[in-house]
């Protein structure tokens, strides 16, 4: 079996196992809502829905999963609070099976209004948030990859300053290749002027264009430096020069995407 690699800033990972211990107290004894109701056909049996009811008890994944995901609770914030300790620790290892909705978590703790709970519970949110995005960033090859979970931070606070400002601290070679594959990835959308990941949190279209907008302006004076320390491509780091261009000026660019991929 292979043993996992060391982590690389032992202080992340024992920040981030302490935010994971103080959700465990801060959520403990926590419930569903007495009253709540749930669809027996499409989310679960009268006997799944009690569990959520009492406190403290873990669900299997399965139950776990159709929980968090399901959009249409009485009190989403009941519930998630109510299984979040849980929640938070399948988070910080991928999702296990369930992987394939990380897409969705952001969704979760948006509809959750998570910033509104009293201030010991949204500040035990807020510091595991941060705490699980600065170990990430400065793991090589985190569980959740790191464009995942920025969107995730982004759709869950409404907002992606804060995760951004994170980034900008952390300089290390592990943060700066992570700053590379993301725009890697996203070149292609921001160039286009679109959010670069598929939002399930249903902003007003104005606050999606706004985090789109502080994000192309963070990598554009953030990213030509880093890009360079990991060995980027020059087209990779004319992407970022473009993100700086008006629309019209970008497109008539000679080193405008459509050049590269004609």
């Amino acid at each position: 079996m292979t043993e996992p690699a060391p982590d690389i800033c032992p202080a992340a990972r024992a920040r981030l196992d302490r935010a994971l211990d103080h959700l465990d107290v801060t959520f403990r004894g926590m419930t569903a809502r007495a009253d709540e109701v749930q669809c027996e056909c499409h989310w679960g049996s009268p006997e799944e829905l009690a569990l959520l009811k009492l406190p403290d008890t873990e669900l299997d994944p399965d139950l776990l999963h159709r929980t968090w995901s399901a959009p249409d609770w009485g009190d989403h914030g009941a519930v998630l609070r109510r299984v979040l300790p849980q929640f938070a620790r399948e988070l910080t290892g991928g999702l296990g099976a369930y992987a394939w909705d990380i897409n969705n978590v952001g969704a979760s703790f948006h509809r959750a209004d998570w910033q509104q709970w009293p201030p010991p519970q949204s500040e035990a949110v807020r510091e595991f948030l941060h705490a699980w995005w600065a170990h990430t960033l400065l793991t090589p090859d985190p569980a959740v990859p790191v464009p995942e979970l920025l969107a995730l931070c982004a759709e869950a606070s409404a907002t992606i300053g804060p995760w951004l400002t994170v980034w900008e601290a952390l300089r290390h070679p592990v943060t700066d290749q992570h700053l590379t594959d993301t725009v890697d990835r996203w070149e292609w959308d921001l160039l286009e002027d679109a959010l670069p990941w598929r939002t399930l949190a249903f902003w007003p279209d104005e606050e999606a264009e706004a985090v789109r907008t502080e994000l192309a302006a963070w990598l554009v004076r953030e990213a030509p430096a880093r890009l360079r320390a990991t060995g980027a491509s020059a087209e990779l780091r004319h992407a970022v020069r473009l993100l700086g261009l008006t629309h019209a000026d970008r497109w008539d660019d000679p080193h405008a995407p459509r050049h590269r991929y004609a």
